[in-house]
């Protein structure tokens, strides 16, 4: 079976079936916190200048092509080819499967600029790719989850709607999870759709409604296809939330049209998901559907571009990143188009954004409430353009229904809706002097974040507008207390065979880890629906601040042993896959059994330097420490196919000091 267990960054949709996006409730110990200056951080995570550096190709080689980590990967990876030529594509495809590569996906248009396959193949099949001089460079096609009205008064809309200023003759693009067609919240303003999903033999299924990974025209988008539908539940419904957010009868543009854009699959993996289904949006898919968007525009007049969903980390620009360096392009192209993009910045409690947001032409969101505080759940930080509310958002959900949600997810459709509104009224005036309107007019929370003020504005419509000046700086001491509880614990995956947590440990030679007070990391969010929709919860970095040893979250991930819930656990797993290159890429420690097993440390100095690694990603994860450089470096060298023992084992060191 060719199907690579897809495992993403964050938490998935199909674990969220009511409430896509939510947040985690703030931790209530007094260990430090995420934003603490980086003198805080514990020695043995500082950055060492005895870390190894990996052993670079040549300029020209053809393992230069490869991203890192896809030479050494064990069983086949889903790869994105990228061509020198876009008339290449059918013979480099053709090329690929005689070689014994699945080709995935080959796109019947794209653009000449950025012409690319997907295959499916195992290291050596993409190092023998690699040589074909035809071929740019081979990366993962990585999938991406979600990120999960009276908000309108705090933004000043009401007043806006109450001139008459509605966002019509514009239009916001949702490219999400489908949408809800007939639902009353959109009033026939569904003006296109399209799909774009993308499929394997094994285990992924489109979501587009002729089967296929590619389709256009009324009904593409559909929310209520019956894909979308697992144990009846409604997997698809973000989408058709962010949308009436963005542009729903009850939305910050209420007059404005809509385009729907399906970018989701189904995974229909246990293990991937920790469910029966979830959907992921793969890399290529999203490629597809940001150029359908730049096709629209010349004749349909888009204001922006929606986002609500998110990948990788990162602390800085990523605009030069494997992935950046294919965005960019789009998103700029794009804005030369009149159409800003705007992306959720992440619910990780993290002084950063996820991927796309941090590409610097994006339009990066965090969440706040109604009270004007920063979320409890929201990432923070000078990568960020603009905060908007995001805590108990109500809008429309498939089966003509609304629902209640918090999220990154929900402040980003704040800000396109706000676009769609600006450029109705100032249709003269370029879209990029628009954002930079919501910029300089928004309310300023001052905040510390990597031991300096930032401040970042809120949305505030009515003032940019009218003009007014901004209202006063709102300083932020901590995030805002949460007033939702836990949510219950979920269910084992494989208790039997699978995960040796269920196991009696018998006489471990692991050592008692000191008591450890137990972070709370989740929320439950509230969903108002017909009919009442269960509490749901997505995670969060912990801020307890105890730093454990590989021993000490070995027994933490062992059942019953240790003292934080299997809810916190996989919730931290969760967030280092979001970040890491590793895992669970190369180790598949997708789940708290497997992790287990990375952390009893087989003989090796491979196996030993993963152990370390999941260590140090876990004690991020726990808040222990605030810093990814440390470990970022040592997984170069874990990454590099050439390393030495030698290298392996100075990169354990320096994790282990």
């Amino acid at each position: 079976m060719r199907f690579r267990r897809l495992i993403v960054c964050s938490i998935l949709l199909a674990l969220l079936p009511a409430a896509p996006a939510l947040a985690g409730e703030p931790p209530s110990t007094s260990a430090p916190t995420a934003s603490a200056p980086p003198e805080s951080t514990p020695p043995a995570e500082q950055p060492s200048s005895e870390q190894p550096s990996p052993e670079q190709p040549s300029p020209g080689r053809p393992e230069e092509k490869l991203e890192e980590g896809l030479a050494v990967a064990e069983g086949t990876s889903r790869v994105i080819v990228e061509l020198t030529d876009a008339a290449q594509t059918a013979p480099v495809a053709a090329q690929a499967a005689a070689q014994d590569a699945q080709v995935v996906l080959q796109p019947e248009t794209q653009p000449a600029a950025q012409p690319f396959i997907v295959v499916e193949g195992t290291a050596e099949e993409l190092a023998k790719l690699a040589e074909d001089p035809r071929v740019a460079s081979i990366h993962r096609d990585r999938a991406y989850p979600p990120t999960a009205i009276s908000s309108l008064p705090v933004i000043g809309a009401d007043k806006v709607h109450a001139e008459g200023r509605t966002g019509a003759g514009q239009a916001v693009a949702i490219l999400d999870t489908g949408i809800d067609r007939d639902h009353p919240f959109f009033g026939g303003r569904i003006v296109a759709e399209a799909c774009f999903s993308s499929t394997e033999y094994d285990g992924v299924e489109s979501l587009c409604p002729n089967g296929q990974s590619q389709m256009t025209g009324t009904g593409a988008a559909d929310s209520e296809y019956a894909k979308c539908l697992v144990g009846g539940e409604n997997l698809c419904e973000h989408g058709t939330h962010v949308a009436g957010i963005a542009a729903g009868q009850g939305g910050v543009a209420p007059g404005a049209s809509i385009v729907a854009v399906q970018v989701f699959s189904r995974v229909n993996d246990e293990d991937a998901c920790g469910a029966a289904a979830c959907l992921m949006a793969f890399e290529s898919s999203l490629r597809l559907a940001v150029d359908h968007v730049a096709s629209l525009a010349p004749a349909t007049p888009i204001a922006a571009m929606n986002l609500s969903l998110g990948g990788q980390l990162s602390d800085t620009s990523c605009d030069t990143s494997e992935e950046g360096q294919v965005f960019k392009p789009k998103i700029d192209d794009l804005l030369a188009k009149g159409v800003a993009t705007v992306v959720a910045a992440g619910n990780e409690y993290f002084e950063g954004t996820t991927f796309p947001a941090c590409v610097s032409s994006a339009v990066a969101v965090g969440a706040s409430d109604n009270g004007d505080h920063i979320a409890d759940f929201s990432n923070t930080g000078p990568l960020l353009d603009l905060f908007a509310p995001g805590v108990d958002i109500e809008s429309s959900v498939p089966d003509d229904a609304m629902a209640t949600h918090s999220g990154t997810s929900m402040a980003a459709p704040h800000v396109a809706g706000a676009l769609a509104v600006l450029k109705a009224a100032f249709p003269d005036q370029a879209i990029g002097a628009l954002v930079e309107k919501l910029k300089t007019s928004g309310r300023p929370f001052s905040y510390q974040a990597g031991g300096v003020q930032v401040t970042t504005p809120r949305l505030d419509l009515a003032a940019a507008v009218s003009g007014a000046a901004p209202q006063p700086t709102v300083s932020q001491s901590g995030p805002a207390p949460s007033e939702s509880g836990p949510s219950p614990e979920p269910t084992d995956e494989d208790p039997q065979s699978e995960d040796p947590r269920s196991e009696d440990p018998g006489e471990s030679d692991e050592p008692d880890p000191t008591p450890i007070p137990l972070p709370t990391v989740t929320v439950t969010v509230t969903v108002t629906a017909t009919p009442p929709a269960a509490p749901s919860s997505v995670c969060t970095r912990g801020t307890a601040g105890t730093r454990m040893t590989a021993k000490e979250w070995a027994v933490e991930v062992y059942r019953g042993t240790g003292q934080l819930s299997d809810e916190t656990l996989t919730c931290y797993l969760k967030l280092a896959h979001k970040t890491s290159k590793v895992f669970p890429e190369l180790t598949k420690a997708s789940s708290l059994g497997k992790a287990y097993r990375v952390l009893k440390a087989p003989k090796g100095a491979r196996a030993k330097l993963d152990r370390a690694l999941l260590a140090a990603w876990l004690n991020w994860a726990h808040g222990a420490t605030s810093t990814l450089a440390p470990v970022q470096a040592a997984e170069k060298v874990r990454l590099t196919a050439k390393a030495s023992s030698a290298s392996l084992k100075k990169a354990t060191a320096a994790l282990g000091r």
